[in-house]
């Protein structure tokens, strides 16, 4: 055990921070031999994974971006005053949920000292607290709140994924590092064929589901469609549809409320019955 070891808020036992993979953190995909990318090449072949479980394993170790990886790993060892006495999670976040959805949520990034922390996307902070208690009203989720990796929270004929799957730096990742990483979400759109409706949270979510779902297969739009909350845009089989990011500022300034956020989900529901 290393001075850095710590329980894990809910399992226990002792975790280092980043956490290793393969040591029993609730829901890691991946084993310790797991392959690793290291570069976009490397990215852009291991993505062709076959199956959605060892994807999520490989991009749940993918070290390729530099500057992502001494970011993650710093807020990790560093932690925020208040988590302490938590082990940080620190590597990328895969995707998480039904593995069979019909709604497909796409985000930004993880957040430093939410997804970051916890091992699982839109997890641990008030962005997350927001999304999933109107996922949980929509019949989305089976409980409001969604606080840590081993919660017992599940989503129900949903899924989630970020189009970057580190935490960056003032949470803007680099025009390289989107495309580095853009392989991941592609591949897993691909292993998706039950999508048929993707909520984009903020214009960077929604560029991202437009550049994936392209680059899966779906017939690319004449034009690049206008970011909206409630906006609509049929790419082939699947409609796009877009939502305010239910970040701090879009909620506490009611640009983003919760009817508009339930409307959003209510409507995915009515789309995909």
């Amino acid at each position: 055990m290393t001075p850095q070891d710590l329980p894990h808020p809910l399992v226990g036992g002792r975790f280092s921070s980043p956490v290793a993979p393969g040591t029993g953190w609730p829901d890691d995909p991946a084993a310790p031999d797991t392959p690793v990318a290291r570069d976009a090449d490397d990215v852009r072949r291991l993505a062709q994974a076959g199956d959605l479980a060892e994807l999520d394993a490989r991009v749940s170790v993918c070290s390729a971006c530099p500057r992502l990886v001494a970011w993650r790993e710093g807020v990790a060892v560093e932690k925020r005053a208040s988590f302490a006495d938590q082990p940080y999670w620190g590597r990328p976040i895969p995707g998480w949920g039904d593995p069979e959805p019909s709604l497909l949520i796409v985000g930004l990034a993880p957040a430093a000292n939410g997804g970051n922390r916890t091992g699982r996307i839109f997890t641990g902070d008030p962005s997350a607290d927001w999304l999933f208690a109107s996922l949980h009203r929509t019949g989305w989720a089976v409980q409001e709140t969604s606080h840590h990796a081993g919660d017992g929270q599940r989503l129900v004929g949903a899924r989630m994924v970020a189009t970057v799957r580190c935490a960056p730096p003032e949470n803007k990742p680099t025009a390289v590092e989107r495309d580095t990483c853009a392989p991941w979400i592609a591949a897993e759109l691909a292993l998706l064929p039950t999508v048929r409706v993707v909520v984009a949270l903020g214009s960077f979510g929604w560029d991202g589901a437009i550049r994936s779902l392209v680059a899966a297969g779906a017939p690319g739009p004449p034009r690049k469609p206008k970011f909206g909350h409630g906006v609509e845009v049929q790419l082939g089989d699947v409609v796009l549809v877009g939502c305010f990011h239910p970040s701090p500022h879009n909620t506490y300034t009611r640009r983003l409320t919760r009817e508009m956020t339930d409307e959003v989900f209510v409507r995915a529901r009515s789309l995909t019955d």
